[in-house]
């Protein structure tokens, strides 16, 4: 049994989706046996998000006691420190977690963003879990002389699986990327029965940050690859549904036969996360454009939730389909044509792709094996 230490960004952005996304890791790296803790810094001004004022500030009450209740009902109680704007320390003390991180084997900055990297400096080994495969190491490049601050972990994994091929266009950072799949917990979060005339549906940000500009090309978000499949819902044999946040033009939505909902409403907890991932019959997704255009590989953890719960997946094309097993259950697509013929494949015999969603999210995606394979890399057993 190993210690190991999660640095994690839940507190400070407590929705369903990023709640969900870091306890998936801390299933799985306890179901392998190991001793699990989590910790949160905050490391810069009004960090923290009210979902429900849905507003910033350094207000850290809501967020850690959204996170604490989430992980006492998951037999983690007493394993969170979180470190608010003025340095105080929430739940553990600071002795008792610098001890923990002290005598841990392994760090993950998991979503921490380097906010313990002195700290982890003692632990066994560091290693840094990248969700953002382009935008990430663009933003390395784009630093005076391509190094970033913190300097080095001792490795580095990415969910940008075609990372440092020949497949992807997009650049390194100087370091060597080691490609991770995401993770659901397939024992705790198991196939439910579709609900009659359930939508196929996303939750997603329309523009989650600033385009990025690398090597005389600008890269953007979902907000540039979502109008090229604008008129899916009137070639869709089966409802269209968003649940979106950000700036997005609505109406226009709307009048293509988008059913849109609103993504902080559906994303306010954890449950209500996974109700409605569960009350979908399917997913259909775009990519944000630097996924898509340096074909990088991502792959979602929201849609391994989609296929944990037995629910097809229609997802952009970024690489991936060289990866996880494409067209019964899940597809890669490229335009709104193969999109629309995926949802009818899907309509023709539910049942079956049901089943292969499931298949792959517990052949490829289980946190238990995912993480095995990583854990094998860092050398931690």
């Amino acid at each position: 049994m190993a210690r190991i230490v999660v640095g994690a960004y839940m507190v400070r952005y407590p929705l369903g989706g990023m709640l969900s996304l870091t306890l998936q890791w801390l299933l799985g790296l306890r179901a392998l046996g190991h001793d699990v803790y989590l910790v949160e810094k905050s490391t810069w001004p009004e960090s923290c998000f009210d979902p429900v004022r849905r507003v910033m500030s350094d207000d850290w009450a809501y967020g850690h006691g959204v996170v604490t209740r989430l992980l006492a009902r998951y037999g983690f109680e007493g394993r969170l420190c979180y470190v608010d704007a003025n340095g105080a320390y929430h739940g553990l003390e600071r002795p008792v977690v610098e001890h923990v991180i002290r005598t841990a084997d392994l760090f993950i900055d998991h979503g921490s963003h380097g906010a313990w990297f002195e700290e982890a400096s003692h632990a066994g080994a560091q290693v840094l879990v990248d969700g953002e495969p382009g935008w990430r190491q663009m933003k390395m490049e784009n630093r005076p002389g391509g190094s970033e601050d913190p300097p080095a972990y001792d490795g580095y994994f990415t969910m940008g699986l075609n990372l440092g091929t020949e497949a992807s266009s997009a650049p390194l950072g100087g370091r060597e990327w080691v490609p991770v799949l995401p993770v659901v917990a397939v024992d705790e979060f198991g196939p439910v029965e579709a609900s009659p005339n359930a939508a196929v549906t996303t939750v997603m940000n329309w523009q989650a940050h600033e385009p990025i500009e690398y090597d005389g090309r600008r890269y953007g978000q979902k907000d540039v690859e979502f109008p090229k499949f604008l008129e899916l819902p009137k070639r869709s044999s089966l409802p269209c549904e968003v649940a979106i946040a950000g700036d997005a033009p609505r109406g226009e939505l709307e009048a293509a036969g988008w059913s849109l909902r609103d993504a902080h409403d559906v994303t306010l907890t954890f449950d209500g996360y996974w109700r409605y991932i569960q009350a979908s019959c399917a997913e259909f997704s775009v990519c944000k454009n630097v996924f898509v255009d340096t074909n990088s590989g991502w792959f979602s953890d929201r849609t391994a939730a989609y296929l944990a719960c037995g629910r097809p997946a229609v997802i952009q094309e970024t690489g991936f389909s060289a990866h996880l097993p494409c067209g019964e259950g899940l597809f890669a697509i490229r335009d709104v044509d193969e999109a629309a013929e995926a949802i009818a494949e899907i309509d023709s015999d539910y049942a079956r792709h049901s089943r292969a969603a499931r298949e792959i999210a517990c052949e490829h995606l289980d946190a238990r094996r995912v993480i095995a394979g990583m854990l094998e890399v860092v050398g931690v057993g």
